[in-house]
């Protein structure tokens, strides 16, 4: 049978301001879309404006075969962070939450119930319904690069897959983190490190995976790419090397492309017109007048 899994909150579009393009993205938006392309259902639960930010994303989601029947539409800001650079990195300048945090009801929780697992990240803003979430499916959650010990020993025992971004950790502080993270009761518990790779433990051990070849455009999404084809990998029960070498793979196509998994448009007249002292004139008269 084929997994189902459901990505829950933390949607927005990074605006590139040099590009003048906005693309959807947030971590479990980029998970629901990289799981589908690696060929299981997802659907995707979130908040988002009836603004053109909103509308994009729904698009979006829509050609990735991404279940939008639990998408809220809502009066007010589809979320959005606007992107920069400054000597060749990307540079975060702004952003607005808008309407992507919300509580889950008890039909979105039943919905939930309906598929293999669920992923939460740091940044949903849901770690409240955390337990309400992983007695009714298993939980993949995303800590992002929050390690301290109390949220850790709170949330990696209701983990099925437990997932860090490490870019800054050595080998051997990735490896403890995971390993940490299983000891504290996480089924698997997943560290990427960019260009350095990964490492997963499970029950049975940890592996350490290198990165695979890529040609680098943009790195925004890969480590959600990373997260998804692992996911994926162990619900359908490859093996530790077979699904990290898989992940590798796919993180490295998502780098050569801008945004995480492509569909850029013009930024929104809206998005643009609330940040007047950010935006180049070239950004301006690109962007869409919806």
């Amino acid at each position: 049978m084929t997994p189902r899994i459901v990505s829950v909150g933390d949607n927005v579009v990074d605006c590139y301001l040099a590009q003048g393009l906005m693309f959807a993205g947030g971590n479990t938006l980029n998970v629901s879309v990289f799981a589908a392309r690696s060929g299981v259902t997802t659907s995707y639960l979130g908040a988002i404006s009836r603004d053109a930010a909103g509308r994009h994303i729904l698009g979006a989601l829509t050609a990735e075969n991404v279940d939008v029947s639990r998408l809220r539409v809502v009066d007010g800001t589809t979320a959005y962070c606007i992107v920069g650079h400054r000597d060749g990195d990307r540079v975060f300048l702004t952003s607005d939450l808008g309407v992507s945090r919300f509580a889950l009801t008890a039909a979105d929780l039943e919905f939930v119930g309906g598929h293999d697992v669920a992923h939460i990240g740091q940044s949903s803003g849901l770690d409240s319904a955390l337990e309400d979430v992983a007695s009714r499916t298993r939980l993949s959650y995303d800590f992002a690069t929050r390690r301290d010990e109390d949220h850790l020993r709170r949330v990696a025992p209701q983990c099925y897959l437990a997932s860090f971004s490490g870019g800054d950790l050595t080998e051997t502080d990735a490896r403890e983190l995971a390993e940490r993270a299983v000891q504290l009761g996480a089924v698997w518990a997943l560290v990427t490190r960019g260009s350095q790779g990964a490492v997963l433990a499970g029950a049975e051990g940890t592996r350490i995976a290198s990165a695979a070849p890529a040609d680098v455009t943009d790195t925004l999404g890969a480590g959600d790419t990373f997260i998804a084809r692992s996911l994926v990998g162990l619900l359908r029960g490859e093996s530790p090397d077979e699904l990290l070498a898989a992940a590798a793979r796919r993180a490295a196509d998502t780098c050569a492309r801008l945004g995480a998994f492509g569909h850029g448009t013009p930024i929104s007249h809206e998005i643009l017109s609330a940040h007047p002292e950010l935006i180049p004139t070239t950004a301006q008269e690109g962007a869409t007048h919806d």
